[in-house]
C-alpha cells in the first residue's frame, strides 16, 4: 500500500468536496448567519445537537460564540446539547435515547431561539425529534447535513435553513460542516462587529 498516495487522495477528495459546496451553500450559510444573528441580538440563544463526530461539533460551535472565535466580543449565548451526562443518561434510561435533545429543547427553547442541528445523514432520530420540538416551540432550525438531508430535510419549514453538504462520504461531509461552522461564528462576529 503506497500510504503518500493515499493520503494525497484524501486531501484532494476533501479539496474537491468543498468546492462542489460553494456555490450551492455560500447563500444558505449566509442566510443562517443573518438568522442566528438576529436571534443573538434579540435575546436568543442557539441551542446545537448532533451525535459522535456531529456531538463533537455541536460543542465546538458553541465553545466559538461562549467564549470567542477568532475576534475579541462579549460571549454570546449558545448550549451544546451533547455535553451534560446526567441529563443525558437519566433522560435515555427513563425514556428513550431518542428523546435526548428533544427534552432539552422543550425545557431550555424559548420562541426566537435557534437549534443547529447536525446529522451527516440527515436521519438521526434524536436529532429529528429535537427538530420537532423546536418547531413546537417556535424555534428556527438549522439543518446542517449530509447526503440527500435524510428525514431531516423533510420536516424544514419555509422559516429554516438547511445546510446540505453535496457528498456521500461521511468523512467528506464532516469535514465540510467544519468549515461551515467556522464559517457561522466569522459571519455572526462580522456582523457583531460590523466588520467589513
Amino acid at each position: 500500500m503506497d500510504l503518500i498516495s493515499r493520503i494525497t487522495d484524501q486531501f484532494e477528495q476533501s479539496i474537491a468536496t468543498k468546492r462542489a459546496a460553494i456555490e450551492l451553500l455560500a447563500a444558505p450559510i449566509a442566510h443562517a448567519v443573518d438568522v442566528m444573528t438576529g436571534s443573538l441580538m434579540n435575546t436568543g440563544k442557539i441551542l446545537a445537537c448532533g451525535n459522535g463526530g456531529s456531538a463533537a461539533d455541536a460543542q465546538h460551535f458553541a465553545a466559538e460564540l461562549v467564549n470567542r472565535f477568532e475576534m475579541e466580543r462579549p460571549p454570546l449565548a449558545a448550549i451544546a446539547l451533547t455535553t451534560d451526562t446526567s441529563t443525558l443518561t437519566s433522560i435515555a434510561n427513563d425514556y428513550a435515547y431518542d428523546q435526548i435533545f428533544a427534552k432539552q429543547v422543550a425545557a431550555l427553547g424559548q420562541p426566537g431561539d435557534v437549534l443547529l442541528a447536525i446529522s451527516t445523514s440527515g436521519n438521526s432520530p434524536n436529532v429529528i425529534e429535537a427538530m420537532k420540538i423546536a418547531h413546537e416551540r417556535e424555534m428556527t432550525v438549522i439543518a446542517l447535513t449530509g447526503k440527500s438531508g435524510g428525514r431531516m430535510a423533510e420536516l424544514l419549514g419555509p422559516e429554516d435553513v438547511h445546510l446540505c453538504v453535496p457528498a456521500e462520504r461521511t468523512a467528506r461531509i464532516q469535514e465540510v460542516h467544519l468549515l461551515i461552522l467556522h464559517c457561522l461564528c466569522d459571519g455572526i462576529d462580522c456582523l457583531l462587529l460590523g466588520v467589513e
